[in-house]
């Protein structure tokens, strides 16, 4: 790590493709220098101001060529990103030009950066621990608004003084605890009923971080909702209609459908990646055989279904036992084609599958398509409380629920009457915890895991 921080590195920030706008990002001990390699001035007699666009020209160091005109920025390492010198340079957004912007620095005395290595070198200097680094990279892939409000805050230290305020009141039970074992004469500062009430009201914060995880996912990664039925009953026609475009191939012929299709939509804020699969039933030839239980396979690992039958046949035995093979699943029961005369028996469909939600739709009209979508969101999307933290990753919900379970373990002890040396090992054994969750313990691993998800120029 430290011979990596003694590099310059150099790396486009802007995404791939072309813009009105491009920037190359230099950060390292030879930033300036390098940049005023390949940028220069139009007056630099006047100096290099901090954090203010000057105005210059990208050049071929070696050849005097002038390639391009655009702005430097400088930020010395008190005022920067990453806590070392930054330059930032401002080009047109050709492709070509910034890759060769790129080149120059390298062949000056860069090198290429690696995915996320700004960001790293962020938290390698202290400025941002790693619950802090993954919500920037959350912002910067944010599929929703929420998403974006909740990564924001995070990025801004919310989760993190939330956890540093767990720890600190962990560090002060410890403190009165084993002060009051040190020294046994003087009158306790504490009692077992005060230190069954601080265990309570931690292990009751944590409850609620590791329970917000379901939501935190749903807006991260989305809710997989997999569109099942058996063959002719209209499942790619209300695929199309939720996604309001024609994605899957609609015919009149049972079978049509042999793979699954996914795609996303946003309902409310959150996302929803919809999956469209073959018919369930008897398969008129291998590749819907395969489709089949490709969509079983699918269908066992969604967060929700939406069960859809033809309101205008009566129902069948397929329908049943489709219904009974995913009976443990969340599902909504679409009854589609409401257009038509209504001919299934709707009161036999529900009394089969107890508890499940219902509605009525014509995929082919789009008659109640709002509704549906609003009772997906209310029946796959986890609603809870509004509450202050919301965590997003499964790694942060590991190693908070590792934690709870370290001071339900001293609560536990302490119920049991047993002495306040083994309640406060319990109570101390939860502190790693909180150091692997914001980074104080590093773990090359977790790092290589967390950073090689960024793009270059972050």
């Amino acid at each position: 790590m430290n011979q990596t921080l003694e590099e310059t590195i150099i790396a486009v920030s802007t995404p791939a493709g072309h813009g009105g706008i491009g920037i190359v990002r230099l950060s390292g001990p030879e930033a300036l220098t390098i940049a005023r390699k390949i940028f220069s001035l139009k007056e630099p007699e006047q100096g290099l101001p901090t954090q203010k666009m000057c105005f210059g020209y990208l050049m071929d160091d070696v050849s005097q060529e002038t390639l391009d005109a655009g702005y430097l920025c400088y930020f010395p390492p008190s005022h920067s990103y990453t806590r070392e010198e930054v330059v930032e340079i401002h080009l047109h957004g050709s492709p070509v030009l910034l890759n060769e912007a790129v080149r120059l620095g390298i062949r000056a005395g860069a090198r290429l950066a690696h995915p996320g290595e700004f960001t790293l070198r962020a938290y390698l200097n202290g400025r941002i621990d790693i619950i802090q680094a993954e919500a920037i990279n959350d912002l910067i892939r944010a599929c929703s608004l929420d998403q974006a409000r909740i990564s924001f805050k995070q990025m801004e230290g919310s989760l993190s003084r939330k956890i540093a305020v767990v720890r600190e009141k962990i560090v002060e039970l410890l403190t009165l605890v084993e002060t009051s074992l040190e020294f046994p004469d003087e009158e306790p500062e504490i009692n077992s009923a005060q230190i069954r009430d601080v265990l309570r009201e931690l292990i009751g914060d944590l409850d609620n971080l590791v329970k917000s995880y379901e939501q935190g996912r749903a807006l991260l990664e989305g809710l997989t909702v997999a569109i099942l039925g058996k063959t002719n009953v209209g499942k790619s026609t209300l695929f199309n209609a939720l996604l309001e475009e024609e994605r899957a191939i609609v015919t009149p012929y049972p079978g049509t459908t042999r793979d699954f299709i996914r795609e996303n939509i946003l309902v409310d804020g959150v996302l929803m990646k919809l999956v469209d699969m073959a018919g369930f039933g008897q398969a008129s030839h291998p590749a819907e055989k395969e489709g089949i239980a490709r969509g079983q396979q699918l269908a066992e690992k969604a967060d929700g279904l939406l069960v859809v039958l033809d309101a205008s046949r009566e129902e069948s035995s397929e329908d049943f036992l489709l219904l009974k093979r995913f009976g443990h699943k969340k599902k909504l029961l679409v009854f589609n084609k409401s257009d038509l005369k209504p001919v299934i028996n709707r009161q036999k469909i529900l009394d089969s599958s107890p508890g499940a939600g219902w509605v009525e739709v014509s995929a082919l009209t789009g008659k109640n398509l709002g509704r549906l979508k609003k009772m997906m969101l209310e029946t796959f999307s986890p609603q809870l409380e509004k509450q202050e933290e919301v965590i997003l990753h499964q790694r942060q919900k590991v190693l908070v629920e590792s934690l709870k379970n370290n001071l339900e373990n001293g609560l536990r002890i302490l119920d049991e009457g047993a002495g306040e040396e083994l309640v406060a090992e319990a109570i101390r054994e939860a502190l790693p915890a909180i150091g692997q969750l914001t980074g104080e313990i590093r773990s090359q691993e977790i790092l290589n895991q967390i950073f090689s998800r960024f793009c270059i120029g972050k």
